[in-house]
C-alpha cells in the first residue's frame, strides 16, 4: 500500500474538498485526484462520494480512514525512532551485572538517571558473573557490564574498563561461633580448618577466584562443606551452621539474621566495581551510558 495515496486519501477525508486538500499537501488538484483513483482500484472500492457540491467518505472510505490514519502515524513514529537510535536517544542497552552490584545505590541512580534523560532506549537487564560478562562482551552478546573483577584478573585489552566503586570482603559468622564477637579484624589463616560455604567453580575473573586467592595468601585451601550459586544462600546456609563464608560487605544490608560479617585482616581483603565495555565501535547508547560518569 502506497503511503503517499494514504497520505492524500487522508488529506481529502479531513478536508472533504479536493481543491482545499491539494493546498494543503502543496500540489495541484489533478494529480490529487489521480492518486485517490489509484488508491481505489487498488482498494477495489468507492472512497469518496462526489458532487459539484460536496464530497463524503463512502462506507468504505470511513472504515480505511481510521486504518490510513494508524499506517502514517507509525510510519512517522519508525522514522522518529530510527533518528533518535542514531544518535544514540533511542534503541536497546544490554546490560550485565553481577549479583552485589544491584545493592549499591549508585548502581539504581545509574539506571534512574539513564532512563530520565534517555526513555526511548530499552534497558535489557542480565545477571552474570564477571568470567560471563567478558565472554558475552566479546561475543557481542552485551553492551555494558558490572562486574567484580579479582586483584589478579587482567581485563583484556579490547575491552575498557572503570573502576566505579570499593568495597571489601568480609568474614560470615553464625552468632554462635566463637569469632562473631571478635572487636578487630580477624586473620583468615586463623580459620583455616573450618569449613566454608562458597560459590561453585564458574567461569572465571570474580569473587570466587578473589576469594580463593584470599585462601592461598593465607596458607590454604578452603574446604568446602556446601556450595551455593546465591551469597544470599550462602548465608542463610552460614545462619544454619553449615560453615563459614566469605562475602562483600555491601551485604551487610541484607545480613540474614543468625549471621554476623566480620572484618578481615588480611590485605587482599579489598574489592571494586567495574564499568566495562568494547573499547572499538561502542554504540550511541553506549557512549552515552558512558557520558553518565562525567
Amino acid at each position: 500500500m502506497d503511503l503517499r495515496r494514504l497520505t492524500c486519501f487522508l488529506a481529502v477525508a479531513e478536508e472533504l474538498n479536493f481543491s482545499r486538500a491539494a493546498q494543503r499537501l502543496h500540489m495541484s488538484q489533478p494529480p490529487l485526484s489521480q492518486q485517490i483513483r489509484l488508491l481505489e482500484q487498488e482498494m477495489g472500492a468507492q472512497l469518496f462520494e462526489r458532487s459539484r457540491r460536496a464530497v463524503a467518505l463512502t462506507p468504505a472510505g470511513l472504515l480505511l480512514q481510521d486504518k490510513a490514519r494508524q499506517i502514517v502515524e507509525l510510519h512517522q513514529q519508525a522514522g522518529e525512532l530510527v533518528r533518535m537510535a542514531a544518535h544514540g536517544l533511542a534503541g536497546r542497552l544490554r546490560i550485565a551485572f553481577t549479583a552485589s552490584v544491584p545493592l549499591f545505590d549508585e548502581f539504581s541512580a545509574m539506571l534512574r538517571d539513564f532512563r530520565s534523560r534517555h526513555p526511548q532506549v530499552e534497558l535489557d537487564l542480565q545477571h552474570m558473573t564477571t568470567g560471563e560478562q567478558i565472554a558475552a562482551l566479546t561475543a557481542g552478546q552485551i553492551d555494558i557490564g558490572f562486574m567484580r573483577p579479582s586483584p589478579t584478573f587482567r581485563i583484556p585489552v579490547p575491552i575498557r574498563e572503570q573502576t566505579l566503586w570499593r568495597d571489601e570482603l568480609r568474614l560470615a559468622l553464625p552468632v554462635a561461633h566463637a569469632a562473631s564477637a571478635a572487636n578487630e579484624p580477624l586473620a583468615l589463616s586463623s580459620l583455616a580448618d573450618q569449613p566454608f560455604v562458597l560459590h561453585p567453580a564458574v567461569l572465571g575473573g570474580g569473587l570466587h577466584e578473589h576469594i580463593l586467592a584470599l585462601c592461598s595468601e593465607a596458607g590454604f585451601v578452603p574446604r568446602i562443606a556446601q556450595p551455593a550459586r546465591e551469597t544470599s544462600t550462602m548465608m542463610a546456609l552460614v545462619a544454619a551452621g553449615l560453615g563459614l563464608s566469605i562475602v562483600p560487605s555491601v551485604y551487610e544490608r541484607i545480613c540474614p539474621p543468625g549471621v554476623v560479617l566480620q572484618p578481615l585482616a588480611d590485605a587482599a581483603r579489598h574489592s571494586r566495581i567495574a564499568l566495562v565495555s568494547m573499547q572499538q565501535a561502542p554504540s550511541p547508547c553506549v557512549q552515552m551510558f558512558w557520558q553518565l560518569l562525567r
